[in-house]
Formats: C-alpha cells, structure tokens, sequence
C-alpha cells in the first residue's frame, strides 16, 4: 500500500485548513447540525439557500440556522451585509449576532428587543449617549454592561441599583463628588470599592464600619497619625495592617503595644517593625 496516497483519518482532515475552493467542515464529535427548533438543517427553507455555492454555506460550520452561536458567528462574519435582513429573526442567537454587524441607525431598534442577549449586544455597541434607555433595564447582565461604558456624569442612577454587581462598577467608575454616597451601600463588596477610591476625610467615616475588609482598606489608606485610633479593632487583620504602616521613629509605643497583641500574626508583624527599628552596631558605639 502507498500510505503517501492514503486518506488522512477522518478526525485529522477536520482540523486541517481550508484550502482556497474547499468547503471548512466541523471536526467530528461536534455538536449536533440541528435548527434553532431541534430539527435537522434544511438548506432548501434558507433565505440564502439558492446563494450557497457562492456565499460557501456549509452546515456543521458556518450556517444562519444553526442552533449553535458559534455557526451562526462564522457566517455573519463571512458576510456582515446580510445581518440586516435577520434583525427580527425569531431565534434570538441570530437577532444577537447579526446585532454585532449591522450600522448604530438599525442597532437602535434592538434596545427593546424582548431578549436580553440582544440587548447586551447593543449595550456594548451603542455609543455612550446612546445607552439611557438600558440604564433601567431589567436584566442585570444589561445594566452591567450600561455601567462600564455610561458617561460617569450619568451614572448617579444606578447608585441605587437592586444589583450589587452594577452598584460595584458604579463604585468603581463614580465621580469622587458622589462616591459618599455608596459609602453606606447594603454589600460589603461594593463599599470596599468605595474605601479605595474615598479620599480624605470622608474616607475616615469608614473606620467604623461593620466589615472587617472594609476597615482593613481604611487601615491602609489613612495618614499615618490616625493609625492609633485603629490599634484596639476587634478583627487582627486591621491591626494587622497598623502594625505594618505604623512610623518606625514616630510610633514606637503604638508598635510595643502592638507586640503584645493577642493575636499571633500581629504581634509578630509589630515585632518584626520594631527589629527594623534596632540601629545597627556601629550607630549604638558611635553614639554611645
């Protein structure tokens, strides 16, 4: 036999390239070649059908009726001009994907589509001043996206969202002027955001607030003279972080105090800052 002349098996001729004229076929073990509707791909009931040859159709790759996103993908991205004709498909894989391709007049349409996997993709093409009207969309996923790309100017709104996650981005993106206001949010994740970016003295209202992470951020961030109002927190972590940033010349007694934490990894930290303390040698003889 002349294994130069043999077929490569069927697995490997599926992952090799396409050559120019050939037809891309999906490795075997993909999903199934089905329809949106779970029945098999008929090429006779596509509107692009008769066009197959030249458009290079080819179900199990890249194919508008397939159930699968990523067959869906391969053919709008082959040919983007075609979107427009699918923006009112019933299948909302489709409407979201072509919503990728088609001009910001047409994506417009979409910002009330009954899906919200068609609504994040124009969340995330629309234009900044475009985005109001999903700002108070009911999907959380939506309201995400709104958040990471809305004006900051416009973002006051959502500091009250039912969702912790887009309060979180809003934390993050908020002009400083009204970042107090999420200084008493309900989720701890959202005002560890908000003690990170809080600057003094306003940031100084959060050393007492019931989270132990959220102080700790507070611990790391205040001026130093404050550092001692922070040494007696019922959680170590924050007297933890005391013991980390207290002055080595200036807060020598807050240190010793320190040293004698009851918790272990705090009184170790206070005694490893007071070794960096001891001058050396030489500096004790020189001024002895």
């Amino acid at each position: 036999m002349n294994t130069l002349a043999s077929p490569l098996p069927t697995r490997a001729a599926g992952l090799m390239p396409t050559l120019a004229g050939q037809r891309a076929r999906a490795p075997e073990g993909d999903i199934p070649t089905l329809n949106w509707l779970g029945q098999p791909v008929d090429c006779s009931t596509c509107p692009h059908g008769a066009e197959r040859a030249r458009l290079g159709c080819e179900p199990g790759y890249s194919c508008m009726q397939d159930v699968y996103a990523r067959r869906i993908d391969r053919f709008f991205r082959r040919h983007p001009d075609r979107a427009l004709q699918h923006l009112a498909h019933p299948y909302f894989e489709v409407r979201a994907i072509a919503a990728r391709f088609v001009d910001l007049f047409h994506l417009n349409a979409l910002r009330s589509d009954p899906d919200e996997t068609v609504r994040m993709q124009v969340a995330l093409r629309l234009p900044p001043s475009g985005l109001l009207a999903l700002r108070d969309d009911p999907h959380r996923e939506v309201r995400i996206r709104v958040a990471q790309r809305l004006d900051q100017a416009q973002l006051g709104p959502l500091v009250r969202d039912a969702d912790y996650q887009v309060r979180t981005i809003v934390a993050q993106r908020l002009p400083l002027a009204l970042l107090p206001l999420m200084a008493t949010d309900a989720d701890e994740q959202v005002r560890r955001v908000v003690a990170e970016r809080l600057p003094m003295p306003t940031l100084w209202r959060m050393a007492s607030d019931a989270a132990p992470s959220v102080r700790g951020i507070v611990a790391q961030r205040v001026p130093l003279p404050l550092l001692g109002q922070l040494a007696a927190d019922a959680h170590w972590a924050v007297r933890w972080h005391v013991a980390d940033r207290a002055a080595l010349h200036d807060q020598a007694a807050l240190l010793h105090t320190l040293a004698r934490d009851p918790d272990a990894e705090v009184s170790r930290r206070a005694l490893e800052r007071l070794a960096d303390h001891v001058p050396p040698l030489h500096e004790v003889l020189r001024h002895g």
